[in-house]
């Protein structure tokens, strides 16, 4: 039932009858599949619903002007929508609200995301890019109000690269940037501050994007007087109509129940986005929400009798079925009909997706059945196991979780036996887990073999006599390069552009590589993580600069519910390869210190967190992740860009290997792994230890996520038997995140002779000032001391109290 996209001028009447007859039975389509949805999670057969009903009409119309190369970002009530371009159908809906695992059934997330998740894939099996400008288009949707606004931003301004940046190569990603992005979200959701920061983003950059507020005067039970001021938005938003002046935005309200109004508006935004690269708001006022917010509650408890009675009268479908029948293009008996046939076909495909859903835990529950069988036969506690099989016989509808459970509890009362029918229980639990675990954790990383793990290591060459610079010069001199040889990359942020940022890491590449490639911002660090992705799902290679890391905590909402889980909640069938580009490590006060790595790797899992100890690992990461595919986070040392390095003679082909640490130094006493500015200082503190007869082997993390991939850490355990991990991060953190993948994960405890050990900043944020930093994180001394009364401890004699 895709929407033929044929324009509405000189059009026969029959094709114009078969245009709407054919919107209003996805119309009907999508309103009962959300009545019936409804039902099976108040039946049990689904966790929790939330539907598109009472938004139809507008996304029919939307649907009618959305072009392949067009891209959507939008929320959860668009089913119709997708209805509407042939990528959902009843059964694939009705999979997505059982979270079927087969991502043949549910294509939108294999089960990972609740209903109302929509993507398209993007990318091929191989991980290379399909021709997306062959193709309608959906960015993967995440369930936080208003998170799908900053990546629109994005996806938007990719067409406005493609249309005015030469040489880059826009086969499958453009056709010169006549592509829109549609941007959906609810009336409540533009309070938030991502939708604010967005409009304001679009409106400076003057991008091709269509933002659609579906208007049902209300947000859950909240009514709009509590949401938005003047309870209008499009209202509120009048500053930002254009002028003949002044650019701006093309602001559009129409009735959501209109649908001639909004065929009429969907055509005009989409003209105005495609040919002029303005951007369109489109308020759609006066829908409504038939089965109120979601599953968890009514409407009824918070809507006066006149309000529903209102939203009976003028419910988009019904307004829509009066509007056929007055203007004659079919009577109430044929409508009769096919309303009839769409709700047989609607229940048919809730059957076939409920069977197709249980037809392999049936199975699995059958092999288990007979297993349980074979092991109480001989087994002393047999009246326990054989407790077990009944339980499990009477559950008629099995899911994976009642296989996995019922056979791990059997096996408990299997404690102390050998037989072959205990070995082909364990056997059938490995072999259920391998099946089955993948289905909900692959994917958290590229599986592919050019992911960024495996891009080799490229070591730096110097000449005899190198030329020591400052370590911005270095940056500098391989974004030149990296810029170069890369068309499609781009970077942008706070300063980015003009003074080539802050510490002149990118000085003077804007006059070289134009504005639109080495690009300022306004100060908006959500929009600025937003750009990133959406530019990066349309095939660019975008660097997104934060300013300082302390200031990432603005965009980490972002980074965390987009960017990170992009690739793991599409199954591989996405991907955004974004690079942040961001400093911190020991600078002054409280909100530049660069002391919020814990919250970091524990937020970002799905992305690589990189910590280079000086300018030129820096530089290989970038090359290191311009050769891949996979997002990740550079985290400079921002007291390192006036300190010396060596120039070397291979920048632009340096790669840092990510998930490998190196060591330093070489040491027998003690192993001390540390990371970032903080390295420095463990290195100046080896040597004075030196002099006291301490020799420590010191260790550079490099990379966060992942943490020493090889397990190299450990061999130096083995070899110094003491593990000390010093971090400038808070109690708790980042420091206690490598003592768990050292001694537990590389099973380091083994060969430890005293307790492993850290030393972190205090838990407070680091005070201002250079004494503000060495009464707050590690400094030299702290260092000392510490390593010394390790090594007091291990032998008193030779290192005798300090204090």
């Amino acid at each position: 039932m895709k929407v033929n996209l044929q324009d509405n001028n000189d059009i026969s009447f029959e094709d114009f009858k078969e245009q709407i007859l054919n919107d209003y039975e996805i119309a009907v389509l999508s309103r009962e599949c959300s009545l019936l949805g409804r039902r099976e999670v108040l039946t049990g057969k689904a966790k929790f619903g939330i539907f598109g009903d009472g938004k139809e009409l507008p996304q029919l119309a939307m649907a009618r002007s959305f072009k392949n190369g067009d891209f959507r970002s939008g929320y959860y009530r668009d089913q119709t929508f997708m209805m509407a371009l042939g990528h959902l159908n009843a059964k694939q809906f009705f999979h997505g609200l059982y979270a079927t695992t087969d991502i043949k059934k549910e294509p939108m997330s294999a089960g990972r995301q609740m209903g109302g998740h929509f993507v398209t894939p993007s990318l091929n099996e191989d991980g290379t890019w399909k021709d997306l400008t062959a193709q309608t288009n959906s960015s993967a949707d995440i369930s936080p109000t208003a998170g799908q606004m900053p990546r629109l931003l994005g996806l938007a301004q990719a067409s406005k690269i493609y249309r005015n940046v030469e040489g880059i190569d826009t086969t499958n990603f453009s056709k010169n940037g006549n592509e829109v992005a549609w941007g959906t979200i609810g009336n409540a959701s533009t309070s938030e501050g991502h939708f604010f920061e967005t409009i304001n983003a679009a409106g400076v950059l003057q991008v091709p994007m269509v933002i659609s507020v579906w208007d049902d005067n209300y947000g859950i039970s909240v009514h709009a007087r509590h949401q938005t001021t003047k309870e209008d938005i499009s209202e509120i938003l009048k500053g930002f109509q254009r002028t003949e002046d002044a650019k701006g935005y093309e602001i559009l309200i129409v009735n959501g129940w209109d649908y001639t109004a909004l065929i009429h508006a969907y055509e005009n935004a989409a003209d105005i986005a495609r040919e002029e690269h303005v951007p369109v708001l489109i308020h759609v006022k006066e829908l409504t929400q038939p089965q109120g917010h979601s599953t968890s509650g009514s409407h009824e408890r918070y809507k006066s009798e006149e309000r529903l009675e209102w939203e009976r009268e003028n419910d988009c479908n019904k307004r829509f079925r009066e509007w056929i029948l007055e203007i004659g293009i079919a009577t109430d008996d044929e409508l009769k009909v096919l309303e009839k046939d769409i709700r047989k076909n609607v229940r048919t495909a809730k059957k076939e997706a409920w069977n197709e859903f249980l037809d392999s835990h049936r199975a699995a529950k059958e092999e288990l059945l007979a297993l349980l069988d074979k092991v109480s036969g001989s087994s002393p506690n047999k009246v326990f196991i054989t407790r077990i099989k009944n339980d499990l016989i009477a559950i008629d509808e099995p899911i994976k979780k009642d296989i996995a459970s019922k056979a791990r509890r059997a096996l408990r009362y299997l404690i102390g036996e050998d037989t072959n029918a205990k070995n082909e229980l364990i056997a059938f639990i490995d072999r259920y887990y391998k099946e089955v675990q993948p289905k909900f954790s692959s994917h958290l990383y590229s599986e592919l073999p050019n992911n960024a793990l495996s891009i080799k290591e490229v070591k730096a060459v110097y000449d005899p006599e190198a030329e020591k610079v400052d370590g911005r010069i270095i940056l500098k001199e391989n974004f030149d390069k990296l810029f170069t040889n890369n068309p499609e990359a781009l970077i942008f942020g706070e300063d980015t552009g003009a003074i080539g940022d802050v510490n002149q890491g990118l000085e003077g590449l804007q006059k070289k590589f134009g504005e639109l490639r080495i690009a300022d911002t306004g100060i908006r660090e959500a929009t600025i993580v937003g750009q990133g992705i959406g530019l990066a799902m349309r095939g660019l290679r975008p660097i997104a600069e934060i300013q300082y890391l302390d200031y990432l905590l603005y965009g980490l909402q972002t980074l965390s519910d987009d960017l990170a889980t992009l690739l793991y909640r599409t199954v591989g069938k996405q991907k955004a390869p974004l690079i942040i580009r961001t400093r911190g490590h020991r600078l002054e006060g409280i909100w530049h210190s660069g002391s919020q790595m814990g919250g970091i790797i524990n937020l970002l899992r799905g992305m690589y967190i990189l910590v280079p100890r000086n300018m030129v690992k820096a530089a290989g990461f970038y090359n290191t992740l311009m050769k891949s595919d996979e997002p990740a986070i550079v985290i400079e040392s921002l007291n390192g860009y006036r300190l010396k390095e060596e120039l070397p003679t291979n920048l632009g082909e340096i790669c840092t290997p990510i998930g490998i640490v190196e060591t330093v130094k070489e040491g027998s006493d003690l192993t001390v792994v540390s990371y970032g500015s903080t390295l420095r200082i463990v290195m100046q503190v080896a040597q004075e230890l030196n002099e006291v007869g301490i020799d420590v082997e010191v260790i550079d993390a490099q990379t966060l996520l992942p943490f020493d991939v090889n397990k190299d850490v450990v061999e130096s355990v083995k070899k110094t038997n003491r593990l000390l991990v010093v971090d400038e991060d808070m109690p708790g953190g980042c420091s206690a995140y490598l003592i768990q993948e050292i001694v537990e994960n590389q099973e380091g405890y083994k060969y430890l002779d005293s307790a492993p050990q850290t030393l972190t900043a205090k838990a407070h944020r680091p005070a201002y000032a250079t004494d503000g930093d060495y009464f707050s994180k590690p400094n030299a001394e702290d260092i000392f001391e510490k390593i010394y009364g390790i090594m007091h401890e291990v032998n008193p004699v030779k290192f005798s109290k300090l204090r």
